[in-house]
């Protein structure tokens, strides 16, 4: 019988593997509470969120997450049948990534395990130097690391695999996603935006919420009031380092209201950390994490963009697709070369492959490629969104067509172009566009009727 730690356990799992991502607090909540059959009503009285919030944003954008992830439809009143049988997968044996016992299988993809643990992990690649890079720039009083990549490459797990590890050096770590922020409510105006981020970072460092007795948007206003409850309240807490991991932050860009004084107040609060006249700002290191090249207009000295460390994630070398293979129970024999012609280094779509071949030993690599551009194959639901996003905004539309219509070093429209990039569609290397890989050039010519 399945408990309630082991559901979570296994809803974690699931949106680890399938988007890169752990639950987040809020989502744990949620997950509690409808495990124990509470009402958002009831669940919100215990946790301290609004029960709108629950009910209509987070809620509703779990609930859509966790069976993208499950690979079915769930809601809060029918899902932990599917997360027991996620749960009873789980358990399937899979090779360690350093056995040398691994074996080939007869007729079949999947190599025989040395031992069988107790639960399958998440995959992981490191990709060092950039473990280190990052992890030892983060120890450094008042410093900042730039993560940069497109989307489903990889941030969120080198993040989540870093951060545990500041925790045992000492440091409190937060991280919030701004894809849970509510935008219609949160990014209305630059107060509300910047309280939800304190509000938020409180509840992740188990504080009381005491915003009312430091902010005065009125006298002090909005900006000054989120850095004095920083500094003399969230920092002052406790005398360990602050590690405050913003993810998505390019979600503002279409938002100047907001992004112009927010991310100058970012570079602030790293300018001050650098300083010896205020001591408690030198407990604070940012990790700001974004999805494309910084295309918004910004002063080059109030820009948090143009300091401290870029680390850009790219995709894996063939040394890693092999080990990541590997990682996956996979035999070693097995001819990758094309599913790399196909999906390139890309973790995300190397990850879907090896999966489906891990579970379908009868089917071969060569059936999965031939269908991959489809809508019948493995891709197809993560293809049919992307050009579903690119159906509903021509503008995007109109430039992706003038990639695939060429082959030479283009000017694209900038905004359109970065788009496109953070969406992880094309490659930008200068004026240079390419699609990211053959699968995506294959099914979007096919889409656009140039195929």
């Amino acid at each position: 019988m399945m408990d309630m730690e082991r559901a979570i356990a296994a809803a974690n799992h699931a949106m680890v593997r399938h988007l890169g991502r752990h639950l987040s607090d809020v989502e744990t909540e949620i997950l509690k509470g409808s495990w124990q059959g509470q009402t958002y009503d009831q669940i919100a009285s215990a946790s301290g969120y609004s029960d709108s919030y629950l009910r209509r944003d987070v809620g509703n954008k779990f609930w859509k997450a966790l069976s993208q992830s499950l690979g079915e439809t769930v809601s809060k009143n029918n899902f932990k049948e599917a997360l027991r049988r996620h749960g009873e997968q789980m358990l399937v044996p899979t090779a360690p990534v350093d056995s040398p016992a691994v074996v080939p299988a007869v007729a079949s993809n999947i190599a025989e395990p040395a031992v069988s643990p107790a639960s399958y992990p998440a995959p992981y690649i490191e990709r060092e130097p950039l473990e280190t890079i990052c992890r030892d720039t983060l120890c450094q009083p008042g410093s900042l690391v730039r993560v940069k990549a497109p989307s489903l490459m990889g941030k969120t797990l080198l993040m989540d695999h870093v951060l545990p590890q500041l925790e045992v050096k000492g440091s409190r770590t937060v991280r919030i996603s701004l894809e849970l922020a509510d935008r219609q409510v949160h990014f209305a105006n630059l107060n509300r935006f910047l309280r939800w981020l304190c509000i938020n970072i409180t509840r992740s460092l188990a504080l009381p919420n005491e915003l009312d007795d430091y902010w005065d948007e009125e006298g002090m206003g909005s900006k000054v009031s989120c850095s004095t409850y920083v500094e003399e309240y969230l920092l002052a807490s406790s005398d360990a380092p602050l590690v405050l991991c913003l993810d998505d932050v390019d979600l503002l860009f279409p938002y100047p209201e907001i992004y112009e004084d927010f991310f100058g107040l970012l570079r602030s609060w790293y300018e001050m950390a650098r300083t010896r006249s205020r001591p408690l700002w030198k407990q604070l290191r940012l990790a700001i994490v974004h999805s494309t090249d910084v295309y918004i207009p910004l002063n080059i000295n109030q820009s948090p963009f143009n300091v401290g460390v870029p680390i850009e994630i790219t995709e894996f070398t063939p040394d890693q697709i092999e080990r990541f293979a590997m990682l996956h129970g996979l035999a070693s024999p097995l001819d990758l070369a094309p599913l790399i012609a196909m999906v390139g280094g890309h973790p995300y779509l190397l990850e879907q492959a090896f999966d489906f071949l891990k579970t379908h030993p009868e089917e071969s690599l060569a059936a999965l490629l031939a269908k991959a551009p489809t809508e019948t194959g493995i891709y197809a639901n993560h293809l049919r969104e992307h050009w579903i996003t690119l159906r509903d905004t021509p503008a995007l539309t109109a430039t992706l067509r003038q990639v695939l219509e060429t082959h030479e070093p283009i000017v694209l429209e900038p905004v359109q172009a970065h788009q496109l990039h953070s969406m992880g569609i094309i490659k930008l290397t200068g004026n240079i566009a390419e699609p990211r890989c053959q699968l995506y050039r294959q099914y979007f010519h096919t889409q656009l009727g140039e195929g």
